[in-house]
């Protein structure tokens, strides 16, 4: 095993190559997704670890499995489903994106009608509570930009970092070290 230099080290320690994937997944091993429990102990030890740093994943196998086909497709294997668990994130954000987009021109003219209609609500003679009820429309469209709002400086984030995880991840070196 060739160690990285000022890599971040992810270690595990599986019995067989396999372990490290979902065995009801029908595609052949290098296609396979990854087990849920490999995949939430990788990304658990991934996620707070260093940006800058590239990820070294070491699989510690029995010196049997280590030299097995399976062992030595690793890389490829993993780097090729978080590829997809990266590709999936970015869809994500994008239709993410694409609802804030709509949100944002829906909000914005519920509040132009809004500040209409205030302009209109002064002006009405007889009215009860003529200032109450314009800063209700006030509020009433400003209140429909929450969400747009909510997407373009907040709900984007997790999202995104995930995605560069997933990223990192493909990206990662993969060693095999054979153990006792």
């Amino acid at each position: 095993m060739s160690a990285i230099p000022d890599a971040e080290i992810v270690a595990i320690r599986v019995e067989r190559a396999t372990q490290l994937f979902d065995n009801h997944d029908p595609f052949p091993f290098i296609e396979r997704s990854l087990d849920p429990a490999a995949d939430a102990y990788i990304l658990s030890h991934t996620e707070n670890l260093s940006r800058r740093r590239p990820i070294h994943l070491v699989v510690h196998l029995p010196q049997q499995e280590a030299a097995s086909q399976e062992a030595a497709q690793l890389e490829t294997a993993i780097g090729r489903y978080f590829n997809a668990r990266a590709d999936a994130a970015q869809r994500s954000l994008s239709a993410l994106f694409r609802i804030g987009r709509r949100s944002l021109l829906i909000g914005l003219a519920v509040l132009a009608a809004s500040l209409i209609a205030v302009k209109f609500a002064d002006n009405l003679p007889g009215a009860r509570f003529p200032k109450l009820f314009a800063e209700g429309l006030t509020i009433f469209g400003w209140v429909a930009n929450w969400r747009p709002m909510e997407i373009f400086l907040y709900d984007w984030w997790p999202i995104a970092r995930q995605r560069n995880v997933y990223r990192r991840l493909a990206k990662a070196k993969v060693s095999v070290r054979a153990v006792e």
